[in-house]
């Protein structure tokens, strides 16, 4: 089904927003009790930060709301609800809008735990929960996938990692082809950019959102990690490869701004989990939020990236090396409601 007949579309996050929502749902059982002291604060300060520039509704469970309330502060709506862990971008739906963005509508992506990789037996009731907090029309599919994987330019163009996506731990035997044909009607799409990803280097096998993201249509984030004793160090000059020669839905060639990752982080949660990139941030109504670790060359040199990318935002860097810990970014534990009309 070409996009042109598709009745939704999936807007780039940098168009306005309605809300984002997040989840309070760190666990002693997953995190750890060093951690998860830590990764709460991460969160209520990510909270904290976006509702400055827009509404912010987070799912906490009903024996956490006291100690939510304390920490995210009043500003945060806080919806009662069960789940299993914190990654909203992964476990949430992923919007979209029909009738020419007069209308919205939800995709349950069937969350698993990343290939049965976590406990989600509550994490994949959480889609659905969103949805109609937010009374979207909830859409249902076959395709077992999370908000991470995806990135799109609300154009006609996606950005996909095979690791993920084609990887038999969430889609067995389905083919590139039939996964296109499943997903471009949904999300409004022509034209999907593959790219490689890692299979099993981190709990994601590799999502989309920590390589490569569209800061507008035809323009391009890609992070490149330069230490070649990193498994990444390949598979970064492979994206920029294949994103160099593609062409968008409009057969625009891309402009690439590059993100190094930074050659050192604060020590005191340094693990082998740890994800250090930029390419991770999160674009609210009027912000970049993005992430800093210690490295002062580095993260200097992203933020004037994204400045240069993003001129009318503002960006705030955060020190959130919980999540990072934890595997994740600022954009792993967001998720964007956009905003109709």
């Amino acid at each position: 089904i070409p996009a042109a007949t598709s009745r939704f579309v999936m807007p780039d996050e940098s168009a306005l927003h309605a809300r984002t929502w997040m989840a309070f749902g760190a666990t002693k059982e997953i995190w750890g009790k060093r951690l998860l002291a830590e990764v709460r604060r991460n969160i209520a300060l990510v909270a904290q930060t976006i509702v400055r520039f827009e509404p912010v509704s987070m799912l906490v469970r009903q024996e956490e709301l006291e100690l939510a309330r304390l920490m995210v502060g009043t500003d945060v709506e806080l919806v009662v609800a069960e789940m299993d862990d914190l990654w909203l971008r992964d476990s949430g739906p992923v919007f979209v809008t029909t009738n020419a963005n007069k209308s919205l509508a939800a995709i349950d992506f069937n969350f698993n735990g990343w290939g049965k990789k976590q406990p989600h037996d509550l994490d994949r009731k959480i889609a659905a929960i969103v949805a109609r907090k937010a009374q979207a029309e909830i859409l249902d599919t076959l395709v077992v996938f999370e908000g991470g994987g995806l990135e799109v330019d609300g154009q006609g163009t996606a950005m996909i990692t095979e690791s993920c996506l084609l990887n038999d731990n969430r889609n067995p035997g389905v083919s590139k082809a039939k996964m296109e044909a499943a997903l471009m009607p949904l999300l409004g799409l022509e034209k999907i950019i593959w790219l490689p990803g890692i299979k099993g280097a981190d709990i994601t096998d590799g999502h989309t959102d920590f390589y490569a993201r569209f800061s507008k249509p035809g323009h391009l984030i890609v992070g490149y990690d330069p230490d070649p004793s990193y498994p990444d160090h390949k598979v970064t000059q492979e994206h920029l490869r294949i994103l160099r020669s593609a062409t968008d839905a409009q057969g625009r060639k891309f402009d690439i701004r590059v993100l190094e990752t930074p050659s050192k982080i604060r020590p005191q949660f340094e693990n082998d989990e740890f994800a250090a990139g930029y390419v991770g941030y999160y674009l609210c109504n009027g912000a970049v939020i993005m992430q800093e670790f210690g490295d002062e060359g580095a993260d200097l040199a992203a933020k004037q990236v994204l400045s240069a990318a993003y001129p009318d935002r503002e960006i705030i860097s955060l020190n959130v090396d919980g999540l990072a810990a934890g595997g994740g970014t600022v954009h792993c534990i967001t998720q964007q409601e956009p905003k109709l009309g």
